[in-house]
């Protein structure tokens, strides 16, 4: 006969109820992708002034930033040529755009599953007093291997006071079950400006 202690039973009712899986902690943590902080790949373009750059992440995986006429794309893979082959390297947003240095790693016990970036959305419709376009914020949840790199979420960052929260809840809600190429990017919260602009074609 096998005697089991309480945190043992406790642990089995866990795995039980929950799925082992999902027993792990869950948490985060963050990198940057500041070009300080990356390895720039070749030379600045003079023509469009593109440029391509690849930053540590976590465990194992780099951050692929491509910026082409100012807009960029941002992929995860175990290496530069692996992330320019992910569906996330294609995804751009029509309007000019950027995404802020920090990225946020979810990860399940030590495995990351998710990261979280703010990006900025130009607005042509808002301009400054200089005649520039405002930019409008917006949080996206891509998800990481296995399995392809793809954008799982939007939140927009002005319509949600709490986007944050809402963009770690989609990350662990959804990312590790999304099929890319074939689920439809969700929309968390409240839809604003920023979503419109991102999801214009």
């Amino acid at each position: 006969m096998i005697r089991m202690t309480a945190p043992s039973l406790t642990a089995l009712l866990i795995c039980a109820g929950l799925g082992c899986a999902n027993a792990q902690s869950v948490g985060s943590s963050y990198t940057s992708t500041a070009p300080k902080d990356c390895r720039q790949v070749g030379k600045p373009s003079d023509l469009d002034g593109s440029t391509t750059r690849v930053c540590p992440g976590k465990d194992g995986l780099v951050v692929l930033i491509a910026e082409d006429d100012l807009r960029e794309t941002v992929s995860v893979g175990r290496n530069r040529k692996q992330a320019a082959e992910e569906p996330a390297a294609d995804v751009w947003f029509a309007p000019f755009n950027s995404s802020e240095s920090t990225v946020e790693w979810r990860t399940a016990g030590e495995k990351p599953f998710a990261i979280i970036q703010r990006w900025h959305i130009a607005d042509n419709a808002d301009p400054d007093r200089q005649g520039r376009p405002k930019t409008k914020a917006m949080l996206v949840v891509t998800r990481l291997p296995p399995g392809p790199v793809c954008h799982v979420a939007y939140v927009d960052g002005i319509a949600n006071p709490t986007a944050n929260e809402l963009a770690r809840k989609a990350a662990d809600d959804f990312a590790r079950g999304f099929t890319c190429g074939k689920d439809k990017v969700k929309i968390i919260g409240t839809s604003g400006r920023a979503v419109e602009l991102a999801t214009m074609r």
